[in-house]
């Protein structure tokens, strides 16, 4: 601390800050004005810059760190799914029927025409049979019922529900999306990728718009819960945006949020134009800027994109069926200015997102890197050119989550045992050079960041030491799990006014009962998170 800032609206004093700015790596207090934080350093020097109507927060010892960023997350759309029963867990198909039941008895006894809803299914109930309807009819007691599996890209409705839907038949989509059907051309109920299963979702009973705006803002409540200050919002759409402009005229957001606007393939230039003009969209807290691409699905359906077929032949397609157009949009937005995340699970997927930002050239000066999300099997050429053309991988470790440790599960069937060994190739990746960040893509995962870094460190579940670690090789350090959250997340944004806690950044922080470096990752998960700051405001404090 060098001089004395004026209009201190906030200090934060008796902590153990970790700064993450190589220029003064700890701290004991931070003072912070209007948005900004304005100085750091002793508990004294802060307290001398207080003035009468200074905001004062003594943490007695609790660890303060740059603000935790989710790099991948949904949780506007997330609001709108997570609707119902969470059936995580349920790893079999009788306990799944045991609680769709419950539900249905309770729908059912409300008489009031809603559906049967849930979330988080998990492929692993349908070992050794295929994902249909029908298997949960008895239990729904003949009510519509639609459930989304744990990573969002299938779902399943029973006959009542699909009917309501008008869904009697395959249809042809604009991507990989596709209803499923037998032999003699009846839907399963199983619905592949997000185009399809909407027909099936949007047909529900659809909630109060008032409902969704109190159900939006009460997950963004609890992301500050968890120390979370921001996060990259992955399927923005111009509804969203309307809605987060609705929010804040209410009350500020919780969280900071930086929105990718989804681009699929039905999009054509007309809403490549209407895009490209809410490019600059923003709010208090949120701006847009992003767009969100996908080459492939997902590995559990056969929809990745693979450079070789999985073990049931499938994996050999992109997500659109013309992959040049997918090229054409790419160069489109880059030329647009947007920084362009693209979903990319399969190996091949990687390999062509590559090929067309490289086509695409070079970010202007200044402007973040193009990133791709996930890379759930990446070969050594591909780390390699990730790294030389500076792409940024965002990935999500907890993923692994699903995976059983013989190998039995359907992730490491399908791929094999070559493939699965370059499985979430994070330090592969930071030792190539390439910028990586986290996320947890809730709902798909948890969204608790301290969970994503102890996955990130330990690769196992926390809280069972005895728990198998998958590719421990490619475990980070607890200095690199604390940065994928917050200096790497913010590298990934090109904010350099986050990620840092030091005059001039945003005065976004999280706040630790303890230490999340010494603390071991299975200490990690339940080291309380005392307070949450963000634009210099308490968006979270912990009962005292």
């Amino acid at each position: 601390m060098t001089q004395r800032p004026s209009a201190v609206t906030l200090a934060v004093i008796d902590a153990d800050v970790r700064t993450l700015d190589p220029s003064l790596p700890r701290a004991e207090a931070i003072a912070i004005a209007g948005s900004e934080i304005v100085a750091v350093g002793t508990t004294s020097e802060i307290r001398d810059l207080a003035a009468a109507g200074t905001q004062v927060v003594s943490l007695r010892g609790a660890t303060v760190t740059p603000g935790l960023i989710d790099s991948h997350i949904h949780p506007v759309w997330g609001a709108d799914l997570t609707t119902g029963i969470d059936l995580d867990g349920l790893a079999d198909l009788d306990a799944v029927r045991d609680a769709v039941r419950t539900e249905a008895e309770r729908v059912h006894a409300r008489g009031d025409g809603s559906w049967i809803r849930g979330w988080n299914l998990d492929y692993a109930a349908f070992d050794g049979t295929t994902i249909r309807g029908d298997l949960l009819e008895d239990a729904a007691l003949g009510l519509p019922a639609a459930f989304t599996f744990y990573d969002l890209h299938t779902a399943v409705g029973t006959r009542a529900a699909l009917e309501q839907a008008g869904i009697d038949r395959e249809r042809a989509f604009t991507d990989a999306s596709c209803i499923v059907v037998d032999a003699a051309g009846v839907p399963t109920g199983e619905l592949r990728e997000p185009t399809a299963y909407n027909l099936l979702l949007d047909a529900a009973p659809a909630a109060t718009h008032a409902h969704g705006l109190a159900r939006v803002r009460s997950v963004l409540e609890g992301l500050a819960s968890v120390g979370l200050t921001g996060g990259v919002v992955m399927d923005g759409t111009p509804a969203t945006l309307d809605l987060l402009a609705e929010l804040e005229r209410d009350a500020p957001l919780p969280v900071r949020l930086d929105v990718a606007l989804w681009h699929g393939p039905g999009r054509d230039d007309d809403g490549v134009a209407e895009y490209v003009a809410l490019r600059d969209a923003a709010g208090a807290r949120w701006s847009c800027g992003l767009i969100k691409l996908f080459s492939d699905g997902v590995i559990d359906t056969g929809t990745a994109w693979l450079y070789e077929p999985d073990s049931c032949g499938h994996g050999l397609d992109s997500f659109w069926p013309d992959p040049q157009r997918y090229v054409d949009v790419v160069q489109a937005y880059h030329d647009a200015g947007f920084q362009i995340a693209t979903h990319a699970v399969g190996d091949k997927a990687v390999g062509a997102v590559l090929d067309a930002y490289e086509k695409a050239g070079p970010r202007a000066n200044g402007r973040a890197p193009h990133r791709i999300e996930h890379l759930e099997t990446v070969t050594d050429d591909d780390v390699a050119r990730m790294a030389a053309a500076g792409v940024t991988a965002s990935m999500q470790p907890l993923h692994m989550q699903w995976r059983r440790p013989d190998g039995s599960d359907s992730w490491a069937i399908r791929l094999g045992a070559e493939r699965t060994d370059r499985a979430f190739r994070i330090t592969d990746l930071i030792r190539a050079g390439a910028p990586v960040t986290l996320g947890s893509d809730w709902p798909v995962a948890q969204s608790d960041p301290r969970i994503g870094m102890a996955w990130a460190r330990g690769r196992r579940t926390p809280g069972e030491p005895d728990a198998p670690v998958f590719e421990p090789d490619q475990a980070l350090s607890p200095e690199q799990a604390l940065d994928g959250y917050t200096a790497w997340g913010a590298a990934a944004l090109g904010d350099g006014r986050r990620g840092r806690v030091a005059p001039g950044c945003r005065a976004d922080l999280t706040a630790f009962a303890g230490d999340p470096i010494a603390s071991s990752s299975d200490e990690l998960v339940d080291l309380p998170i005392t307070m949450t700051v963000v634009d210099g405001q308490i968006s979270h404090r912990a009962e005292q």
